[in-house]
């Protein structure tokens, strides 16, 4: 069983340490967030608090059975009833169906705790692993883009809810 937790200032050390142990699995598949993040990630995790204050933003962690913080699903850019979903789970939690739990539960909380109506998601062509995710989660994929250099696809799930 996983759980979802609002951002709060004591996740920051589990989150950084999140981060630096799956920096490399990410940049496999996601462009690096580069050394300054992790130099400057008290202050980036304490803007990251001020923007879901303002309600701009809905930050998550999310935790094993254990408690261990294994993955983060966002809502960013709050807007309308509308958001874009993020997401990124680690690699020793990857393969286990975390994220298509952790993206569900997402999507519960983003219609009930949240009010919002949908959602929209975007992933390169070739992260076939994030495809199914969303693919899985009543994701729809709705337009062709390109994400930096690389083709991919944008997805909207509405409704949302149970």
């Amino acid at each position: 069983m996983l759980t979802l937790e609002r951002l709060r200032a004591d996740h920051a050390d589990a989150l950084l340490a999140f981060e630096r142990e799956n920096r490399e699995y990410f940049a496999r598949t996601v462009p690096d967030r580069g050394d300054a993040y992790f130099a400057d990630f008290t202050a980036r995790h304490t803007a990251l608090l001020a923007e879901q204050d303002a309600g701009i933003c809905h930050f998550h962690v999310v935790l094993d059975d254990s408690g261990q913080l294994v993955g983060r699903v966002n809502l960013l850019d709050v807007e309308d009833g509308c958001a874009e979903l993020g997401y990124r789970i680690g690699e020793r939690a990857a393969g286990k169906g975390v994220a298509t739990a952790a993206v569900a539960e997402m999507c519960r909380v983003a219609g009930t705790t949240y009010a919002l109506t949908s959602l929209i998601a975007r992933t390169t062509l070739d992260n076939l692993a994030s495809r199914a995710v969303l693919e899985r989660n009543a994701f729809t994929a709705v337009e062709d883009i390109t994400i930096g250099d690389q083709p991919g696809i944008r997805y909207r799930r509405s409704p949302l809810g149970g």
